[in-house]
């Protein structure tokens, strides 16, 4: 059984990024992968700002990463990029934290303008990071994801569908069946 690293760039708590993570991760789980969940945020902002390498917080994500047969990563688009918070993180890694991992990248933002991100600023830095396959990554208009009262999300069925296959080239490139055919 696979192990994934969730991990959510967004510092916002009620994040339709994070939301959408874990909404994956609960899939990933129902079809027998073990998901670790990161939210970035709940980090020590001292670690992250101050460049602490030996915090315990760091330490631990570090080892996290290293644990992982695959990772995700989510961020909201800030500026035609992935969030500060996220780069924070990323910058406190090793240099090999992804080597020999299976990645996908995945955004979300409020215009198609934004839609390039992940090529153009996420993928050169998970590349140099060492990420043995990096699948086609996902970009999801916020328009195209609702956040119930309840807290669950609401993802319009185009994007869900769309979603779903990237999840599959994930899940396929870790080694497991892909799990839409398996629904």
């Amino acid at each position: 059984m696979p192990t994934v690293l969730s991990v959510s760039g967004s510092p916002s708590a009620i994040s339709r990024t994070s939301r959408l993570l874990r909404h994956l991760d609960a899939r990933l789980n129902s079809h027998g992968h073990r998901v670790i969940k990161l939210d970035v945020r709940t980090l020590s902002a001292q670690a992250l700002l101050g460049a602490d390498f030996q915090h315990p917080d760091i330490v631990a994500t570090a080892e996290l990463f290293a644990l992982a047969d695959g990772v995700i990563i989510g961020t909201p688009v800030y500026k035609a990029a992935y969030s500060g918070l996220l780069k924070s993180l990323l910058d406190l890694l090793p240099q090999d934290a992804l080597a020999g991992k299976t990645v996908l990248p995945l955004a979300t933002g409020g215009s198609t303008a934004h839609v390039l991100a992940i090529d153009y600023a996420l993928r050169p830095v998970l590349s140099a990071m060492g990420a043995a396959h990096i699948v086609q990554g996902r970009f999801v208009l916020d328009r195209q994801l609702n956040l119930r009262e309840d807290g669950s999300l609401d993802i319009k069925p185009t994007a869900a569908e769309a979603l779903h296959r990237v999840l599959d080239q994930f899940s396929d490139a870790l080694g497991q069946a892909p799990i839409a055919a398996a629904s």
